[in-house]
């Protein structure tokens, strides 16, 4: 597969506060927030950016919107919060976790396939209107319910790559790989601490490590993995704008305040069959290779990296996947520092999954908002950059629908 037949770009990006425990405002016991507060905040914060608002198509993605707000024909809600998408072509995406990589895929085949030239893409999801241990449930829906449900714990995912961390520490140590995850908490929440809108921007816990070695207690939780390896329950939407280079022009958006996504990685597997390696994600891998083969580079040319971490031993072996670490290394890279902000291959200066928050639907989105701050320099915990490419890789379930996505400075 060759490059793009033609430019796409990525601009007017906004993420909601990603809400839920940790937000100082954070309180169950009251009202929260319904989706249309966070559908219709992310879209007002792209109108804002546009000199205008005659927007081509609209797309938006939710993982549950079905199950945990009872809601379904969410393109209904385009023309809602965009007035202009009336009458327009507006579709709606779910691919679990990984939903937002795939809203952008599709909203780019629309600007490649010369049917639009501009795309409003907005992804959300809405999860602390019930207690965790029954959203799992219908978080277990991205695996394969009917036949992996009945059997697994009761925090299904969570559990899930408890068994994935199960079989990383056999192959390559628990210690070292609880000491990187550790500090990958301390990273992620460093990290958040920069970013208002993130779900940990008011963490204060001064030993970060400390509390993320807490001991591990499979009574309570699961067997292999503590609260503190795991990315929380969010609320939130993000949302952009896909552009062809005549969009681009017909809404005066300055290439600086934009990136071209110059290669995207598509990779589903099989949601019906077992991981074949526990302790490697092998369709990231996979992801990650389409993109590089399509960019023409390999890993040395990525100066930043936004990593879905839902958890600390996918962020481990996300890095493994995509070649930033040999198979069975990535815990000492991170250990060593080499993946903070100021470090050789920087990775999630936004808080990722891990700080920034989790709203499932809207991750993927969010990555790529981030991605547009970071290399246009508008980002609030700014890197750096030693190196001229971005790359995210958005996943679904346990590494089934996986979207990996090169992008750079406009141009």
């Amino acid at each position: 597969m060759g490059s793009f037949r033609k430019k796409v770009y990525a601009a007017a990006g906004y993420n909601t506060v990603f809400f839920g425990p940790g937000r100082k405002e954070f309180n169950p016991k009251i009202s929260m927030p319904p989706m249309e507060h966070y559908i219709q905040e992310a879209a007002n914060g792209v109108l804002a950016k546009l000199p205008q608002t005659n927007i081509d198509e609209g797309i938006i993605g939710s993982f549950m919107a079905g199950q945990f707000l009872k809601q379904g024909n969410l393109p209904g809600f385009l023309p809602f919060i965009v007035p202009t998408l009336k009458g327009k072509p507006c579709s709606a995406i779910e691919g679990a976790c990984g939903t937002g990589g795939r809203a952008i895929a599709m909203g780019m085949r629309s600007i490649l396939s010369d049917l639009a030239d501009s795309v409003f893409v907005c992804c959300f999801e809405i999860q602390n209107n019930m207690k965790s241990v029954y959203g799992a449930d219908l978080l277990a829906g991205a695996g394969y319910y009917s036949k992996e449900r009945k059997g697994g714990h009761a925090f299904f995912f969570p559990g899930v790559f408890s068994d994935r961390a199960g079989a990383y520490y056999e192959k390559y140590g628990r210690n070292l790989t609880r000491e990187a995850m550790a500090a990958w908490y301390e990273q992620a929440i460093l990290n958040a601490r920069k970013n208002p809108k993130a779900q940990e921007f008011h963490n204060t816990v001064k030993d970060l490590k400390a509390l993320a070695m807490a001991p591990l207690d499979p009574k309570k939780f699961v067997p292999n993995l503590n609260l503190y390896n795991c990315s929380k329950i969010s609320d939130g939407a993000s949302a952009l704008m896909l552009f062809s280079e005549k969009g681009l022009a017909e809404f005066g958006i300055d290439k600086n305040d934009a990136i071209e996504i110059i290669a995207i990685g598509e990779a589903q597997g099989d949601l019906t069959l077992a991981p074949e390696e526990p302790s490697e994600l092998r369709t990231t891998a996979l992801s990650a290779k389409k993109a590089f083969a399509m960019a023409d580079i390999d890993i040395d040319s990525i100066g930043i990296l936004e990593a879905h971490d839902c958890f600390a031993i996918t962020a481990i072996m996300t890095l493994e996947a995509i070649g930033a670490a040999d198979i069975g290394k990535a815990s000492r890279m991170i250990i060593e520092g080499e993946t903070l902000v100021d470090g050789f291959f920087p990775v999630n200066p936004s808080g990722g999954l891990c700080g920034f928050g989790h709203p499932t639907g809207a991750s993927g989105i969010r990555q790529m908002v981030d991605l547009l701050a970071q290399l246009t320099g508008q980002a609030d915990n700014q890197v750096d950059l030693k190196k001229p490419l971005g790359m995210m890789v958005s996943m679904g379930g346990n590494d089934k629908t996986v979207t990996s996505f090169i992008v750079q400075a406009a141009s």
